[in-house]
């Protein structure tokens, strides 16, 4: 009879899920209003395959949301790396 096999991470160190570092809130709720606009484009975007009418504008303004996520992202990994920094700073002779 053969032994069931055991599941072995690629990568064996640890993921620190316990603790939220500057920035981390942000960078998430980036990625959920950028998929919220990516989803509101493709949606935007269906009418004109299919030979609909368009959507009312509210469905556009949705799409906008992309760049309003890249920026918190974009936002929260700034504010990540500067308290790294700063972390370095402190730590250092």
């Amino acid at each position: 009879m053969h032994s069931p096999r055991t599941f072995r991470p690629a990568y064996s160190g640890g993921v620190n899920t316990g603790t939220s570092r500057p920035g981390d809130l942000l960078v998430r709720a980036g990625a959920i209003v950028f998929l919220v606009g990516a989803l509101g484009t493709f949606v935007t975007f269906i009418p004109f395959f299919v030979g609909a009418d368009p959507l009312p504008t509210a469905a556009y303004l949705v799409s906008m949301l992309m760049g309003v996520g890249f920026g918190l992202a974009l936002a929260g990994l700034f504010r990540s790396a500067a308290a790294s920094r700063r972390e370095a700073r402190q730590a250092a002779p």
